[in-house]
C-alpha cells in the first residue's frame, strides 16, 4: 500500500513538472505501455516503408532489467535529473537498502 502511495505521489510530481518524456507510458494514467509501444513501432516501420527505406525490428527481453538496476545510479538520477532531494531522497535510499525486486 505504501509503495502505491509513493508511486502515485512521484508520478504526480513528475507529470506536474513535465519531467517525463512524452513517449513514457509505463505507470501513467490513461496510457497503455503495450498499445503505445506497438503504435509507435508500427508507425516507424510504415514510415520507413513509405520512404522506400530498409526497416528492421529487433526485440529484446528486458524482463530482468529491474533486478539489475544499480540503486546508487537510480538515486543519483532521481536527485540530478528529477530534483528529488532531502527527505524524499532519504526515503528512497532507505527503502532500497538491502532490497531486491523481482518481476514476474
Amino acid at each position: 500500500m505504501l509503495e502505491r502511495l509513493v508511486a502515485r505521489q512521484l508520478v504526480t510530481y513528475l507529470d506536474a513538472n513535465r519531467l517525463l518524456p512524452s513517449t513514457q507510458s509505463d505507470f501513467r494514467r490513461g496510457r497503455s505501455t503495450e498499445t503505445t509501444a506497438i503504435i509507435h513501432v508500427l508507425s516507424d516501420l510504415l514510415d520507413a516503408v513509405d520512404r522506400d527505406d530498409t526497416a528492421m525490428l529487433v526485440l529484446l527481453d528486458l524482463s530482468a532489467t529491474f533486478d539489475t538496476v544499480d540503486h546508487g545510479i537510480l538515486l543519483e538520477r532521481l536527485r540530478v535529473t528529477f530534483g528529488v532531494d532531502d527527505l524524499a531522497l532519504d526515503w528512497f535510499r532507505s527503502y532500497l537498502a538491502s532490497r531486491r525486486q523481482h518481476v514476474l
